[in-house]
């Protein structure tokens, strides 16, 4: 099987991704400083929520995110770490976006915050991009021409979607259900009062 033209070249692809990790963390960026001017805001409490339409929905809610606790905490965070944060948050899982956020909400002069932040691009491009090429070839020499690879490929593809389900929606039926019998009054099921009511 031949490998791609996105992944023909690591350094095509490495500068592919530096260009979008680069475009993402100034969008973060730019984003929560409107969130800090309040620009965000304007006209998104003019109207009631059932009366805003998709776009004043999706703005609200925009709004409420960077009111919240994920910006607040990267903004802590570069008061007590200082500039060295931005660059060393690309290397996580996590905190990237609430640096980012936190920089632009706290009003961070732009020059500055690129200037610390184009080394964080550069080493997250190297460590997904070179990643991302060694694991295609990793899958390609084990799938090449056995079925048995194929099969093992897609079931591992099969249960983390079905677990990425379960999450999104398992957990909240099970959350609704423990406020529902909140709301009667009656006490919420635990693990060990259904398994007496099934020996029961």
């Amino acid at each position: 099987m031949p490998t791609p033209d996105w992944a023909s070249s690591g350094v095509r692809l490495i500068v592919f991704l530096f260009f979008v990790v680069l475009f993402r963390a100034q969008g973060t960026y730019w984003l929560g400083r409107l969130a800090a001017a309040g620009s965000l805001a304007a006209g998104t409490h003019m109207k009631a929520p059932e009366e805003r339409g998709p776009v004043g929905r999706v703005m609200a809610r925009m709004v409420d995110w960077f009111n919240g606790p994920t910006p607040r905490k990267g903004a802590a965070l570069l008061e007590r770490w200082g500039l060295v944060i931005i660059p060393l948050c690309f290397l996580t899982v996590g905190i990237q976006t609430a640096v980012n956020a936190g920089s632009g909400v706290v009003r961070l002069k732009w020059r500055t915050y690129t200037l610390a932040m184009i080394p964080g691009c550069i080493a997250w491009a190297l460590m997904y991009g070179l990643g991302m090429l060694a694991v295609w070839q990793a899958v390609l020499a084990a799938i090449a021409g056995s079925p048995w690879a194929w099969a093992a490929f897609a079931g591992v593809a099969a249960l983390f979607v079905g677990l990425r389900w379960w999450r999104r929606h398992g957990e909240s039926g099970v959350s609704s259900r423990v406020e529902a019998a909140l709301e009667d009054g009656s006490p919420a099921p635990t693990s060990a009062s259904a398994t007496a009511a099934e020996q029961a």
